[in-house]
């Protein structure tokens, strides 16, 4: 026997069972939209972690579009030279001879170790220092080691990357490596590492149409 109820009753809980049914779908809306918008960031550092090495034109991009001269000489002496952003960080005037630098004590253990840098980028250094006044012992880019990270952070952002300096440094080996360097020089010269089996470890890997694209300009 049906239970009574008082006039409008029923209408009264379908009334409620409809907003408590539409509030979770909005919760449930909500919430999503939530969870993509925080893991966008996210979703697209994994899409570069799969990208192992950013492509010259990026790079390329990312520094001839950086106006400031001292944002754009630390990213060139990782993306070029292969220089460690600490390295950079520690250079002053007395390191520098032509295009010959000097790294004092560094994480090779070594006393010194030498880099290389192009005729360009060493003459921009040059007039940076010169511009500046940078006494011979002074730190020619006096930044913290978060600073610098945020240099080169917000630069790729301006490109919709998440860079590092890591990857600016793994940049310079890779593409001399594609361009034809022998890996000897590519792991004595740019990354100063002690064995071949390092350097091997941190070149990029070759995807399917790079491996197609070598060949071709192999037997051309």
């Amino acid at each position: 026997m049906p239970e009574n109820r008082a006039p409008g009753t029923a209408g009264a809980l379908t009334l409620e069972l409809f907003s408590t049914t539409s509030a979770i779908a909005i919760n449930s809306i909500l919430l999503t939209l939530a969870t993509l918008s925080s893991s966008k960031e996210s979703f697209a550092q994994l899409e570069i972690g799969i990208r192992t090495v950013i492509d010259r034109e990026t790079i390329d991009e990312i520094i001839y579009t950086t106006l400031k001269i001292r944002d754009r000489l630390i990213m060139e002496l990782q993306a070029r030279a292969g220089m460690r952003i600490g390295e950079v960080l520690k250079l002053t005037p007395n390191d520098i001879d032509g295009v010959k630098v000097t790294i004092r004590n560094p994480k090779s253990g070594r006393e010194q170790e030498t880099v290389f840098l192009t005729r360009r980028i060493s003459e921009r250094l040059r007039n940076y220092i010169s511009d500046r006044n940078i006494g011979s012992d002074e730190r020619i880019f006096p930044l913290s080691y978060n600073g610098a990270r945020l240099v080169v952070k917000r630069a790729g952002r301006s490109r919709g990357l998440h860079l590092t300096p890591h990857d600016l440094r793994r940049h310079a080996a890779t593409f001399a490596s594609r361009s034809g360097v022998p890996l000897e020089v590519v792991s004595k010269i740019i990354l100063r590492h002690r064995n071949l089996s390092t350097t091997q470890r941190y070149l990029g890997k070759v995807s399917e149409s790079e491996a197609a694209s070598w060949i071709d300009r192999i037997y051309e």
